[in-house]
């Protein structure tokens, strides 16, 4: 596949190389509305296991909420399958660094499908649950019973950024992600080109998520969009 190896290739945006071992899965991440928080430090620290380091950026730290599209996810010498592999996500997630990869580390993930959803996280140990989303090109509504989480986007997608902030780069190029299990820490390392970032307008949105003390509104974020990125990842390796 011409398109993978043009992937594989394209690494000078990266701050580590990947590792050197066979990938083994490739996904897709589509239409993705990313919203950006600045939070307090002393809450992260108490919702991100200890064996892991919180990344900050001027001395802020950060979370976000990514609703996209998930596309074509499928092990390596497999097809995708429609009806599991494309699901609506929206993850939120953290900022972490260990042993110097910088990473993110996922507070909460939600899946349109309820098998997506479960086979998901048996095989990643990502906190994958199902909530009811709905999509079109312009909006995104989720609602969670369950936890009482709800995201309610009408957004108007702007002009491709072409000189990124630093913290737009530190927010969205980060190429592992961190899981804890039993005191053992975990990453999975992954590779894409780097995101093309649109901005956005926000016409409506509604946020409700409350995590911890954590709590996430309508207040105080600001926000990109991405078409997306094709993604290749590597099998979870204990650190």
């Amino acid at each position: 596949m011409d398109f993978i190896q043009n992937i594989l290739t394209t690494t000078e945006h990266r701050e580590y190389p990947y590792p050197n071992q066979p990938w083994r899965y490739y996904q897709e991440w589509n239409k993705a509305l990313f919203l950006h928080w600045e939070v307090p430090y002393e809450i992260l620290r108490e919702m991100v296991p200890k064996n892991l380091n919180i990344d900050t950026f001027n001395g802020k730290a950060y979370v976000s909420i990514v609703p996209f599209t998930m596309e074509n996810i499928r092990p390596k010498f497999l097809p995708a399958v429609g009806f599991i592999s494309n699901f609506h996500e929206i993850n939120v997630r953290t900022y972490v660094e260990h042993q110097g990869k910088k990473g993110v580390y996922f507070l909460n993930i939600e899946a349109e499908k309820y098998l997506s959803a479960l086979i998901s996280k048996q095989l990643s140990g990502l906190p994958y649950e199902k909530a009811e989303i709905y999509r079109t090109d312009s909006k995104y509504t989720s609602t969670n019973l369950k936890k009482n989480f709800s995201l309610d986007a009408d957004f108007s997608i702007g002009q491709l950024i072409t000189n990124k902030t630093e913290l737009e780069l530190w927010l969205t190029e980060r190429y592992c992600l961190y899981l804890t299990k039993n005191n053992d820490v975990y990453r999975y390392d992954i590779h894409h080109k780097e995101w093309e970032l649109n901005e956005v307008k926000m016409n409506q949105l509604d946020v409700k998520y409350r995590i911890g003390n954590l709590i996430l509104n309508n207040q105080n974020y600001f926000a990109h969009y991405s078409k997306g990125i094709k993604v290749i990842a590597w099998n979870k390796l204990k650190i």
